[in-house]
């Protein structure tokens, strides 16, 4: 897919194994009704919101090949999922280049800059 990124440029990498389809990508194609399009930093906080209120992200699913997730894993995480956290207080940090367009769908621009990872320079 040729997606773009809430910057408007080409859509980046998240991670590997991440993304509807498993590619690695915060893409959303057509058949994607969760919008998966969120490249998050989750954090621990993050995590046990989401498992409070039934969205259980830390226990691995072997039949899925899902390992869980742990605090500082890079996620393609649902639009919605993201907003939930951030009304509550608990939103993680972004990575706007990995983070498809359709989370504007969702999310202002704005809220995802107020919450983007800037890694530190070297």
């Amino acid at each position: 897919m040729n997606q773009l990124n809430v910057l408007g440029e080409p859509l980046q990498l998240c991670c590997s194994g991440t993304g509807f389809q498993r590619n690695g990508f915060c893409e959303v194609p057509a058949g994607d009704r969760g919008n998966h399009s969120v490249c998050a930093i989750v954090t621990d906080a993050f995590l046990l919101m989401q498992q409070r209120i039934g969205n259980d992200l830390i226990t691995p699913i072997p039949a899925y090949q899902f390992n869980g997730l742990k605090a500082g894993d890079r996620w393609c995480l649902c639009a919605i999922r993201w907003y939930q956290s951030y009304l509550a207080g608990v939103a993680p940090p972004v990575i706007l280049s990995a983070t498809a367009q359709d989370a504007l769908n969702v999310i202002d621009l704005a809220i995802l800059q107020a919450h983007a990872f800037e890694p530190s320079a070297s």
